[in-house]
């Protein structure tokens, strides 16, 4: 793909993103794109908003759990950037009119004390790198029609990134067991989805590695400070004007967000 179709690409998506106006999955009019080419159109959107000013907060793992891959019906995982409009405060209000189609998901959130860089990043090296975890909602919006991709068109897309809010206690993780940690997401005040951190990737640890081994194809890292999203521990729900969503996890409180 020319560095002139990934800039238009670029900018196609994130209008579409800054608009909440969805277009058509890229890959039905660029069939031949790769995962290559997902991430380079990914990082050209990154360029546009650090440009404008926007800072990047950390970076998010998508399509982590079974539950996930089947929603969308996409098998491998990826990546994304999180700048720092996309955070909303605890309890606080996400406006549906600037999103299309949202969906929310529970994620165990690492937040790191010392810089990741790949290759090689290990389970062990995440965990001797954290700083602590905390309960988050992800909120996740397709810029395609119908929330319908393939892989290189989602990781092209920020791997759907929009929103998200962290709450409830922040904790050491090797006071927790991270494979074990139950959770349950609430819709309008109603039981949704039950999960632990095991169905991500087996321990949520490991999608923070992943995140790491794939930036390194760019020779990029994680810094002290930074935040990781691990990928929705359950299905996502999918939210309208009015919905409220609140997460309860074990041993790390609670984490909610309305849409108005």
């Amino acid at each position: 793909m020319t560095p002139e179709t990934i800039a238009h690409l670029a900018e196609t998506l994130e209008n579409a993103e800054l608009n909440a106006a969805a277009v058509a999955q890229i890959s039905l009019a660029h069939p031949g794109i790769t995962e290559a080419d997902g991430y380079a159109i990914q990082h050209e959107i990154r360029r546009r908003k650090q440009a404008r000013g926007a800072r990047i907060v950390g970076f998010k793992a998508g399509l982590t759990s079974r539950a996930k891959m089947r929603q969308v019906g996409v098998e491998n995982p990826s990546y994304g950037f999180l700048a720092d409009y996309f955070a909303l405060p605890d309890g606080g209000e996400a406006e549906h009119a600037r999103l299309i189609h949202p969906r929310v998901e529970p994620e165990i959130a690492f937040v790191l004390k010392k810089p990741l860089k790949g290759p090689g990043c290990h389970i062990g090296a995440v965990l001797a790198a954290t700083e602590f975890v905390m309960p988050a909602l992800e909120i996740i919006d397709s810029r395609y029609q119908n929330f319908k991709f393939d892989f290189p068109s989602v990781v092209a897309d920020n791997s759907s990134s929009a929103r998200f809010v962290l709450g409830g206690r922040a904790k050491p993780a090797e006071d927790l067991d991270l494979r074990t940690l139950g959770l349950v997401m609430e819709h309008n005040g109603k039981p949704f989805s039950f999960g632990a951190g095991a169905a991500v990737l087996g321990h949520p640890a490991l999608a923070v590695a992943l995140v790491v081994n794939l930036l390194a194809r760019r020779d990029e890292g994680l810094e002290a400070g930074a935040l990781i999203l691990t990928g929705g521990v359950t299905e996502a729900v999918a939210c309208r004007p009015g919905d409220h969503v609140n997460l309860r996890m074990q041993e790390l409180g609670s984490v909610s967000v309305r849409f108005g």
